[in-house]
């Protein structure tokens, strides 16, 4: 089945670009990144940025994000999947992130929510984007590592 990813969270202040590679079938289905109730982006997000409980809303989920000046989109455009692990990917179709870097030029770093987006990202892009780069632990329920190293690791790529 092909599917098609969102359109990216960015604004003139986006200083840091957090990549996904596609949008699972919970997000496909609300139409909202990280919507995966086990996900652990915006629980992560919400412990970094000093608020202890994640709102229900993915319009206060967002407000936090662009307050902090962070940016969300994926890797790819369009791909087949079933499912929602990555490794079911197949047929990828990139998304412009040169395109976006250049209408959004505050953008100083990019953050890869987990291997995958990092390894497809630098099959396409790496010869041509050359901003500072961190790959984190998949925020995915698939990732089992336990929160507090996931936490970490963000909270120390976020510089928080």
């Amino acid at each position: 089945m092909k599917i098609k990813s969102f359109p990216p969270i960015v604004n003139p202040q986006t200083r840091v670009l957090i990549l996904g590679t596609m949008p699972g079938a919970a997000s496909l289905a609300q139409s909202e990144y990280y919507a995966h109730p086990q996900n652990q982006f915006w629980k992560i997000m919400f412990t970094i940025f000093a608020y202890r409980t994640t709102p229900e809303t993915f319009v206060e989920k967002v407000k936090l994000i662009q307050q902090n000046h962070i940016g969300l989109w994926d890797v790819l455009q369009y791909c087949e999947r079933e499912g929602s692990l990555d490794s079911n990917i197949k047929n990828p179709e990139e998304n412009d992130l040169p395109g976006l870097l250049k209408q959004y030029p505050n953008i100083q770093k990019i953050i890869f929510n987990g291997q995958e987006s990092h390894r497809l990202f630098h099959k396409k892009f790496g010869h041509l984007i050359h901003l500072e780069k961190h790959i984190m632990p998949s925020t995915s329920p698939a990732h089992t590592l336990e929160f507090e190293h996931k936490l970490a690791a963000w909270q120390k790529a976020l510089n928080h």
